[in-house]
């Protein structure tokens, strides 16, 4: 169901999957977590928008997801982020702009501090990491996700309909060939991938960013707090934070024409 696009090898027998589109100035997408996620199901309907405008658009599937490799340990964000490093090294990127949503939203803030040289614009969807643990299990997303993960048959599509069901404020917007793109993956995933992710908290670090950030957060997320918007706003330095109605988890995919233009016009600046 998923494209092909390339594969680098990154070193220990590990492989980065990924799509390579337009050229120009880099610009690196960072996807969610959740069963059978890649960087394609997340930013499908984003990624050639950016290469039909002049930059180049590179979209990794993360360790443990897509057609990347899935090794048999714990899912801390430093292994996952390590990976991704690795990956871009062998690229030769020195300077990018980064997106990422949700788990992703977590990797793009700590690239971001790792490299500051190498992150010149910062774009977040409802990152992870900036709540204490205990407020994203309470979330309803977050415990139907881990339900359908637990569950002793594995992932079921019923399963994962009702899992991505809490990502959209209007569910009747999942389509089937959504579904069917995560199922494929999903069964190829250890459930290890998903009990074992690990985000530190990352609030206080903030202001320790040095780029531009862009964010958007949809008031019904049923995943990632709202409260977290308000953490970004106060807490980075150059900063722009929308909140929009009506929308879910998936800024991205709820509001593309909004997400794509506004994202390329701040990268652009």
């Amino acid at each position: 169901m998923i494209p092909t696009g390339n594969y680098a090898e990154i070193g220990a027998g590990l492989r980065i999957h990924y799509h390579d589109a337009g050229s120009g100035f880099p610009v690196v997408f960072l996807h969610g977590s959740g069963p059978g996620a890649s960087g394609f199901s997340n930013f499908q309907g984003n990624f050639p928008y950016f290469a039909a405008h002049g930059l180049r658009a590179l979209v990794p599937d993360s360790l443990g997801f897509g057609y990347s490799s899935k090794p048999d340990v714990d899912y801390e964000l430093d292994f996952i982020l390590d990976g991704l490093k690795s990956w871009l090294r062998g690229l030769g990127i020195e300077r990018c702009a980064v997106i990422g949503n949700s788990h992703g939203g977590a990797l793009a803030i700590k690239l971001a501090l790792d490299l500051p040289d190498l992150v010149t614009k910062l774009i977040l969807m409802a990152p992870g990491g900036l709540e204490p643990r205990e407020r994203y299990m309470e979330m309803k997303g977050i415990r139907s996700m881990m339900k359908a993960v637990q569950q002793p048959e594995g992932i079921t599509r019923e399963s994962m309909r009702k899992v991505f069901g809490h990502q959209l404020f209007d569910p009747t917007r999942l389509s089937d060939a959504l579904i069917e793109e995560r199922f494929e993956i999903a069964r190829s995933q250890p459930q290890r991938v998903l009990t074992s992710l690990r985000v530190p908290p990352l609030a206080s670090r903030l202001p320790e960013l040095a780029c531009p950030v862009l964010a958007f957060w949809g008031n019904e997320d049923q995943f990632c707090p709202v409260s977290g918007a308000a953490i970004l706003s106060e807490h980075c330095k150059r900063s722009r934070v929308m909140r929009i109605s009506q929308c879910g988890h998936w800024v991205m995919v709820e509001y593309p024409g909004l997400f794509n233009e506004m994202c390329v016009n701040f990268i652009r600046e």
